[in-house]
């Protein structure tokens, strides 16, 4: 496998600060408990305030990740595999809060506060396995999400 640039290497970082956006409200009651974990939101508040402040903005942040990087050949293989997999773990996300408003988990008290932060912390797991891959230069290989992003591709 050929060595990939440097360059590339902290902008398919930059990518998976879609999907951390997303996990974000997730971690509130832990926020809560852990005020040091508000550090966490710091390098997803750009991102959070362009989809607040633009109508559509994470709609519209997908589609020019999905039409300029993914769909664009000339886009170096490795970028698009993370924006990809990041896109489809925000879809995962975004199904998962459409899913928690609709069975109103956050007012189940305790038990909605546990998927809730169990949601968070595996989210930030994958994250940061997905960033310490993507600064050794290699895939980060997501049972499934990685199979998923490599038939797109």
């Amino acid at each position: 496998m050929a060595e990939i640039p440097a360059w590339q290497r902290p902008l398919a970082v930059l990518a998976y600060l879609l999907p951390w956006s997303a996990a974000l409200p997730f971690g509130t009651s832990l926020d809560n408990l852990f005020p040091a974990l508000q550090w966490l939101v710091l390098p997803a508040l750009p991102l959070v305030m362009l989809e607040r402040s633009v109508p559509f903005g994470g709609f519209l942040l997908f589609l020019v990740l999905f039409l300029a990087v993914v769909r664009n050949p000339r886009v170096p293989y490795f970028l698009r595999f993370n924006v990809l997999q990041a896109i489809l773990l925000d879809i995962v996300l975004v199904v998962l809060s459409l899913a928690f408003q609709l069975l109103r988990l956050g007012s189940l008290g305790f038990a909605g506060r546990t998927l809730a932060n169990t949601v968070f912390l595996g989210v930030l797991v994958l994250l940061l396995f997905a960033l310490v891959q993507c600064l050794r230069g290699k895939e980060a290989d997501i049972p499934t999400l990685s199979e998923a992003v490599r038939m797109q591709l």
